[in-house]
C-alpha cells in the first residue's frame, strides 16, 4: 500500500526525512521555487548544492559499471542568479547529483523516487531508483537531458517525489545484507559492484 501524508509526517518526525518540511514549499522568498516538502501521497526531496557531476566521454574508454572509472565524471560549478542557484546540464547528457535530505527507511518499506513533472517537461528524466527497506543515507540523483537544448538543474528546490510502498517486513533487509550503498555521504556516490 502507498503511504499517506499523515504517515509520511509521523515517520519524519522520528528521523525518516532530516530535515523534514511539513507542507509543500512552492514559494521562497517572494520567488517561486521547484515545489519541495509533503504532498498527499509523496515527499518531493531537494537537490544538494554541493556535488554535481557530469559524464564525459574519455576518446577509448567504455563506461563499465564493474569498473567504473571516476575520471568519466566532471564536478560542475553551481551558478546562482535571481531565480536561484543551479547547475547546468547539457543536451543529451547525463549527470549525477545528491539529495540534500538524509533518508532512513523503515524495515516494511520500499520507496520509489520518480522525476517531477516540472523537470520532465523540460526533457529531463529522474531514473527511477529504490531506497530498500533499512536503507539509510543521501540518494546519489541520476538524470538524463533527452532535450536538444541545455538546462538548469535547480539546487535547494524539488528534484523528485519519493513514493512509500509498505508490505510486510522482510526476511533480510538492506542493512542486514549489507548492502553496498548503505550509509551514503552527502556526495554523489559511484557505481559499486
Amino acid at each position: 500500500m502507498i503511504k499517506n501524508d499523515a504517515w509520511i509526517k509521523e515517520k519524519a518526525e522520528k528521523g525518516m526525512i532530516l530535515p523534514f518540511e511539513p507542507n509543500l514549499i512552492r514559494h521562497s522568498e517572494e520567488l517561486p521555487v521547484i515545489s519541495f516538502g509533503l504532498g498527499s501521497f509523496g515527499y518531493d526531496i531537494r537537490l544538494s548544492p554541493v556535488d554535481f557531476r557530469i559524464f564525459r566521454h574519455i576518446p577509448g574508454t567504455v563506461v563499465d559499471p564493474k569498473n567504473f572509472n571516476p575520471e568519466n565524471l566532471l564536478p560542475t560549478k553551481l551558478h546562482t542568479d535571481i531565480n536561484g542557484s543551479y547547475f547546468i546540464l547539457p543536451a543529451h547528457s547525463y549527470g549525477l547529483g545528491v539529495a540534500l535530505e538524509r533518508l532512513e527507511i523503515p524495515n516494511n518499506i520500499t520507496v520509489i523516487c520518480i522525476g517531477k513533472s516540472t523537470y520532465a517537461r523540460c526533457g529531463i528524466i529522474a531514473n527511477v531508483t529504490p531506497a530498500e527497506a533499512a536503507w539509510r543515507g543521501y540518494l546519489t540523483l541520476e538524470l538524463s537531458n533527452a532535450s536538444s537544448a541545455d538546462c538548469r538543474i535547480y539546487a535547494n528546490e524539488g528534484i523528485v517525489q519519493l513514493l512509500f510502498l509498505e508490505g510486510a517486513p522482510c526476511n533480510v533487509n538492506y542493512e542486514e545484507r549489507q548492502g553496498k550503498y548503505q550509509d551514503q555521504p552527502d556526495v554523489v556516490t559511484i557505481a559499486r559492484v
